[in-house]
C-alpha cells in the first residue's frame, strides 16, 4: 500500500473521513496541516496536474463563497500567489505519493490511483456535511 502525505485543514470533518477511508484501504497517512505549511508556487501547483485553474479552489472559503474572487479569470500565477497569501483558498485535501499529486477527494479518481477499499460505498466526500450550519469547519478560521 501507499504512504500517503496528506495536507488538511485541522478540525474538518471531511478530511478526517477521507483519513479514516484511505487507513481502512491499507495506505499509511502522513497527516499535515495545509494551515501552516510555507507554500512556494513550484511545491503547490504540481497538486492541481490538468485542472482547470478555477477547480483548485476550496468553494467552501469565504472569499469564494462571497464572491470576492473570480477563480474562472485568473491566470496559474495569480491562482498559486492568493493560495499562498490565504491557505483556506486551497482546494483540499492536498495528497501526495511519491512524485504523484493530487487535490480533492474524488473517491473514484482516489481508488484508481492508489487503491481503496473493496467495500468502500462511494459517497460525497468533497462537500461538507455542515455546509447548511454555521460551522467553521471547512471555510473560516
Amino acid at each position: 500500500m501507499a504512504i500517503v502525505t496528506f495536507y488538511e485543514k485541522s478540525g474538518c470533518i471531511n478530511n478526517v473521513r477521507q483519513r479514516k477511508l484511505l487507513i481502512a484501504a491499507g495506505h499509511e497517512v502522513v497527516a499535515l496541516n495545509l494551515m501552516t505549511e510555507v507554500w512556494l508556487p513550484e511545491r503547490l501547483r504540481p497538486f492541481f496536474g490538468k485542472m482547470a485553474v478555477r477547480n483548485w479552489f476550496n468553494s467552501s472559503a469565504p472569499a469564494i463563497k462571497k464572491g470576492e474572487i473570480d477563480t474562472g479569470s485568473l491566470t496559474e500565477q495569480e491562482a498559486l500567489v492568493l493560495m499562498m497569501e490565504n491557505p483556506l483558498l486551497i482546494r483540499r485535501p492536498l495528497m501526495q505519493v511519491g512524485e504523484s499529486f493530487m487535490a480533492g477527494f474524488d473517491q473514484y479518481a482516489v481508488d484508481n490511483w492508489i487503491g481503496l477499499n473493496e467495500t468502500t460505498t462511494y459517497q460525497d466526500m468533497a462537500g461538507c456535511p455542515k455546509r447548511t450550519t454555521q460551522s467553521n469547519c471547512c471555510g473560516h478560521e
